[in-house]
């Protein structure tokens, strides 16, 4: 009888060591999204036309642009968007625009802000505004800027598996202020990067032509998609780089598939264990099975 109950002890004790490592409750899960995104045809636009601090400027706040006085310039812009695979979902915006100069200014960099308006609809539902910062400098006077990048999702804290979270659906920058701190560019890069949620022009390859003909306008051309991401919940943080500039700005932005972070429901989470108990469980009953088997076997030949 000692002998039977040393091989009934061992299996139980295994069966605790192989119970412990494995993880029943899922804390992170991934899903992937196609972004619903749109410009919001709101722009702020500053180039440097010396390298001793002079400057002009444009945006598509009035009030700003009072304040502007004689560094104010209108540009020519062209916008268009386009559904590029026939989804149904916007993942491209081509954005164009020159920039009138005198015949004595240069550029020699250029800060550009465009905002959007950014959802997504599969776990819970985002609805946000957000923004892209484009920037490049030269010690070289350009003429024109060309740059091309994905409008990429930056998340620091996990979104919920469900319900409405529009904490950010409010303006990224205040047209409606009077003072001009509100359109400061240090202030609202600092204010935009303490949210939890935001949206940055990824890696993008500025190319910076030099040689502008006199009387020509600064040209900038960009393109951006929208791509699709890998949405991760509870949390994930993309980290992406944003940089651009050039005397021609185009902006094209093509939509892919967005990458964000949710927390995991009830059932979703019982769903996952009770596919991971069944998976261990099925191999133990086995296990037993075939020891009480053969402990049984023993059992008789000692009797």
């Amino acid at each position: 009888m000692a002998l039977r109950g040393s091989w009934i002890k061992r299996p139980r004790a295994r069966l605790m060591y192989w119970n412990r490592p494995v993880r029943f409750w899922i804390k992170r899960s991934t899903y992937e999204e196609q972004p619903v995104v749109r410009f919001q045809y709101k722009a702020l636009l500053m180039a440097a036309t010396s390298l001793q601090g002079d400057f002009v400027a444009w945006s598509t706040f009035p009030l700003l642009n009072n304040m502007l006085e004689a560094n104010l310039r209108i540009p020519a812009i062209s916008v268009r968007e386009e559904d590029q695979n026939q989804d149904g979902k916007l993942d491209l915006l081509i954005f164009k625009l020159q920039l009138p100069l005198k015949a004595e200014e240069q550029v020699y960099s250029v800060q550009l802000l465009l905002t959007f308006s950014y959802q997504l609809f599969r776990m819970s539902t985002v609805v946000m505004q957000s923004l892209v910062y484009v920037q490049h400098s030269s010690s070289v006077p350009g003429a024109k800027l060309f740059i091309s990048g994905d409008l990429r999702l930056q998340q620091r804290a996990p979104l919920p598996h469900r319900g409405l979270y529009n904490v950010y659906n409010v303006s990224v920058i205040d047209g409606s202020s009077p003072f001009a701190s509100a359109y400061d560019l240090e202030n609202i890069i600092r204010s935009y990067q303490d949210r939890n949620l935001t949206t940055v022009l990824s890696c993008p390859t500025p190319v910076w032509t030099i040689g502008r003909a006199a009387g020509s306008p600064f040209e900038l051309n960009a393109e951006i998609r929208y791509p699709l991401e890998v949405i991760r919940y509870p949390s994930i943080i993309v980290s992406t780089c944003a940089s651009s500039g050039q005397l021609d700005l185009l902006m094209e932005f093509p939509a892919l598939t967005v990458s964000s972070t949710y927390r995991p429901g009830f059932w979703e989470t019982i769903k996952f264990a009770w596919i991971q108990y069944v998976s261990v469980l099925l191999i133990f009953l086995w296990f037993f099975e075939r020891i009480q088997r053969f402990s049984g076997s023993c059992s008789g030949f000692l009797d």
